[in-house]
């Protein structure tokens, strides 16, 4: 039997902690971040707060990508008000993203029920749906167009009845590049008649182009990632590639990624590959972050003093 009288200690005072009483949260603070205790994601979600600030007050870059949940989780204003309070600087999205925000323009609604739709091969044929996005990919096909820019324009210039609730159409009228990116068949607007392949490929190649042109100037600034876990992981790890073979220099720079859980794309491809030290990852449900940050933007954007503490 082992005799304990020899095991050698310390004392408690002299050991290195990763805790100290100095992080802990305050709940009877003045403003929301002086309660989040400086410890793993809460450390982590002010510093993160604390660089787009800096950043925006450098007038470097705010690329938000986001998947087409962010829409239909109510969120579009939080992303219209960003832009418009030059918070964000840049969009980048999916195909399905164009759809929601169509809809909501054109009659308030959106998110159909899939499983019963499916079932008599209605799921997706919204005729109006169809149509009008189909025409806006061909006509921005004729104007050598980005996608982004093809939906933001006709939202806007025919003004649809809820077309100041489109992220689309206020990104193109604020003059904020917004591009989309798309994997042909992915989307419900492939099956309609209107739709021409060709157009659709040309539009969203040159938003790709677009965002590679964003990109070359991300020295300094933040890219988010909201929910996108498979297509702007991706098209994000090729547009950053091309734009560093191209000469340009974009090293340091800032990566977060916000998801209801962990997703490996968006891991690898935003967070640890491109940014290193510079990368975040925080996990929680859309409908909470992205209020919880735009919260905490608009209330310190524009005081960066001590006594805030981020």
């Amino acid at each position: 039997m082992l005799n304990l009288k020899n095991v050698k200690r310390y004392p408690l005072v002299k050991r290195k902690s990763k805790v100290q009483l100095s992080m802990f949260a305050k709940p009877v603070g003045k403003e929301f971040l002086e309660t989040v205790p400086d410890v793993l994601a809460g450390k982590n979600f002010k510093e993160l707060v604390r660089r787009i600030i800096i950043a925006r007050k450098n007038k470097r870059p705010i690329i938000f990508m986001f998947g087409a949940h962010i829409i239909k989780c109510g969120l579009s204003r939080f992303v219209i008000d960003m832009m418009k309070r030059n918070i964000i600087t840049a969009i980048a999205t999916n195909g399905a993203s164009v759809i929601h925000d169509f809809e909501i323009s054109y009659c308030g609604k959106t998110s159909e029920d899939v499983e019963k739709q499916l079932k008599d091969g209605k799921f997706g044929m919204a005729f109006e749906t169809g149509k009008f996005i189909n025409e806006a990919v061909k006509y921005g096909d004729q104007k050598n167009w980005g996608l982004g820019e093809s939906i933001g324009q006709m939202v806007n210039e025919k003004k649809l009845k809820f077309y100041k609730e489109s992220i689309f159409a206020n990104a193109y009228k604020l003059k904020i590049p917004a591009t989309v990116h798309v994997g042909i068949g992915t989307d419900i607007i492939y099956q309609h008649p209107e739709c021409d392949g060709a157009g659709w490929g040309k539009t969203s190649y040159n938003d790709f182009l677009k965002l590679a042109e964003v990109i070359s100037k991300l020295e300094g600034g933040i890219v988010l990632n909201f929910g996108s876990a498979v297509i702007l992981p991706e098209v994000f790890l090729k547009a950053l590639n091309l734009v560093r073979n191209l000469g340009y220099k974009v090293r340091n720079f800032t990566a977060a990624n916000f998801d209801m859980n962990y997703q490996y794309r968006a891991f690898e491809n935003i967070v640890s590959r491109p940014a290193g030290n510079n990368g975040f990852y925080f996990i929680g449900h859309h409908e909470i972050m992205l209020p919880l940050l735009y919260g905490c933007l608009t209330k310190y954007a524009h005081d960066l003093t001590q006594n805030l503490k981020i």
